[in-house]
């Protein structure tokens, strides 16, 4: 099959664009190198240094007629798109639409796949795990932007014929992670714990998240892409983990006796966020395999063999 994968040098979208060639797809990525590296692009992939925002994809999808995209390109960092929310907005809004315009041009499109938001996605709330059919009501620009796309693909869907799905991932973590992002904690924890620097927990470190590690993600587009099924599907655990927990099992993977300190919580942060993964299990079969634990060892040992301290 022929597939295209934007933001393909990224964290999930190498990892994704991997495991597409591996299955014997015909792949080739497009990203412009902003956060994505390009030593994590596989060098069976045609590659495309372009902006998700550029009219002159179009030529890339005319070229490539591309069957399935995984729209995965996106501005992430929760902080900058409450600094610059014009920035989200052009990045996240307009390069989203500028792409799905793009590939409803192909003749023979099949599916879209949108990397959505299950973190930030429902606001404050008090239902967990928090299922799909909950309104949404996300507190930051960056979940706002990526609830927008998702509206633009009901359009796109109702009057175009637009077959899509939207994967509210919940906090993915893994090996190839940005560590200077403020996306991956156990990222971030991973490097000060390597380079002897104390990990800085924000406020009192009882803030859940529901972790997912990459290999359950990466199955959850795979079998997206194989099944019939379209709509909004929360990835998830379905289980909590707090940041003060995160330290711990690094701390027991790392093998160190190692301390954290606290500081001022981040401005708007939810307290928990755990999402409900029956729907996705129900329609699809799908379900995280990876335990917590064994996840950050796998990504803490990744970190260990692959950064310069």
């Amino acid at each position: 099959m022929k597939v295209l994968v934007t933001g393909g040098c990224g964290f999930i979208g190498s990892h994704l664009t991997d495991k597409l060639i591996d299955m014997g797809n015909s792949v080739c990525v497009v990203d412009n190198l902003s956060t994505g590296d390009i030593k994590n692009l596989n060098s069976k992939a045609n590659f495309y240094n372009m902006d998700i925002r550029d009219e002159k994809i179009k030529d890339v999808f005319e070229k490539e007629h591309p069957e399935i995209v995984f729209h995965l390109a996106a501005q992430i960092n929760v902080r900058k798109s409450e600094e610059d929310p014009f920035f989200d907005i052009d990045v996240n809004i307009k390069g989203s639409v500028n792409v799905i315009k793009a590939f409803l041009d192909v003749k023979n499109h099949k599916k879209f796949i949108f990397a959505s938001t299950g973190g930030v996605m429902y606001g404050d709330t008090d239902i967990f795990p928090t299922p799909e059919s909950l309104e949404p009501f996300p507190l930051c620009p960056y979940g706002i932007s990526k609830l927008t796309v998702e509206k633009y693909m009901v359009y796109f869907s109702a009057f175009y014929n637009l077959q899509f799905v939207s994967l509210r991932y919940g906090n993915v973590y893994g090996p190839r992670q940005n560590a200077h992002s403020e996306a991956g904690v156990i990222a971030i924890f991973s490097t000060n714990i390597l380079e002897g620097k104390t990990p800085i927990v924000f406020g009192d470190g009882q803030q859940t998240r529901d972790f997912v590690y990459i290999d359950d993600i990466i199955r959850a587009n795979i079998i997206m892409m194989e099944s019939p099924v379209t709509g909004i599907f929360n990835v998830g655990t379905g289980k909590e983990t707090s940041v003060n927990q995160i330290f711990e099992y690094l701390k027991s993977a790392s093998g160190r006796d190692i301390k954290k300190i606290h500081t001022d919580p981040k401005k708007g942060e939810i307290k928990r966020s755990c999402l409900s993964p029956e729907k996705i299990f129900r329609m699809t079969g799908w379900k995280a395999e990876v335990d917590i634990k064994e996840g950050i060892r796998k990504t803490f040992n990744w970190f260990k063999e692959n950064i310069s301290v």
